[in-house]
């Protein structure tokens, strides 16, 4: 088992013991506006109240043939893929399709940059979940070299073009970047490369990512900037606590599409201090 050591921490990945100081900062990390995570109870109850909504939703854009597209981003570990889970747990996953591509192919490399992702969108009636996107030259590709800097400009050109002519065809897009700390991102690493149940979830490129965390910031703060607008804005997600961040977007979601049987008393209000929109919502995450 490789060792990886982080740099101005004293913490090894390799060793079972976790560092008190990481975490006791964990939760707090990033400028988390909350000393505790939101009790497992009030979850549970408040997270079905928003299930009965989504599926009211997917209801409704069966009738309709509404077209719908959830881009998840974040840090590593920021709990994309447990977001995801909370949106589709209780949905048709035949209407609702979670798209998670793997590296491209030499041929897919040679096409069209966005040629593979626009193949995924959804037809009338579906919802696509995306598991990391096209954003992926935006940040983790520039951070770890896997495309030159010319190929990073001309994504965040293309990106807002391509997002427009998504929205103009009537297809919605919804984008959460998900951000936890530093320390909280240290402790999700940690705990997945000592669980063989959750090994699987961290990689060579994970490794990397915490003594890049910098780079990342900087990345991430340049793609928002750039590919913020108004017909598809960022939607920045506080997720050190999962279960507020779970709530949040889905909140935030059902609030913004007008569906038949909507119960907005049930939906609730967004919490401010955890979801907010466009680079505005990061100042203090870095």
């Amino acid at each position: 088992m490789a060792t990886k050591k982080l740099r101005r921490t004293r913490f090894d990945i390799d060793d079972p013991k976790l560092p008190p100081e990481i975490k006791q900062k964990a939760l707090g990390s990033g400028g988390y506006p909350y000393p505790d995570k939101l009790d497992r109870n009030i979850y549970e109850a408040e997270l079905t109240k928003l299930q009965i909504e989504l599926v009211k939703l997917l209801a409704w854009q069966r009738e309709t043939g509404d077209r719908v597209v959830l881009v998840f981003e974040g840090r590593d570990a920021a709990g994309k893929g447990g977001s995801i889970e909370a949106v589709r747990e209780n949905i048709n996953p035949r209407q609702a399709r979670i798209v998670a591509l793997a590296k491209p192919s030499d041929r897919e490399a040679g096409q069209w940059y966005f040629q593979r992702y626009a193949a995924e969108l959804p037809a009338a009636t579906e919802m696509v979940l995306f598991d990391r996107s096209w954003y992926n030259r935006g940040v983790v590709e520039p951070v770890m070299g896997f495309c030159t800097p010319e190929e990073t400009n001309q994504f965040l050109r293309d990106a807002p073009t391509f997002e427009t002519m998504i929205t103009e065809s009537g297809t919605r897009i919804f984008k959460f970047w998900l951000e936890i700390g530093r320390e909280m991102q240290l402790v999700q690493f940690h705990q997945r490369w000592h669980d063989p149940l959750k090994s699987w979830k961290i990689s060579r490129v994970d490794l990397e990512a915490i003594d890049r965390w910098d780079d990342f910031t900087a990345a991430r703060d340049r793609m928002i900037a750039a590919t913020h607008t108004r017909h598809s804005p960022w939607i920045v997600v506080k997720s050190n606590d999962r279960r507020r961040a779970h709530l949040s977007l889905i909140r935030h979601l059902l609030r913004n599409i007008e569906f038949a049987g909507r119960d907005l008393s049930a939906i609730g209000e967004v919490d401010p201090k955890i979801l907010g929109l466009g680079p505005k919502a990061l100042t203090g995450t870095g």
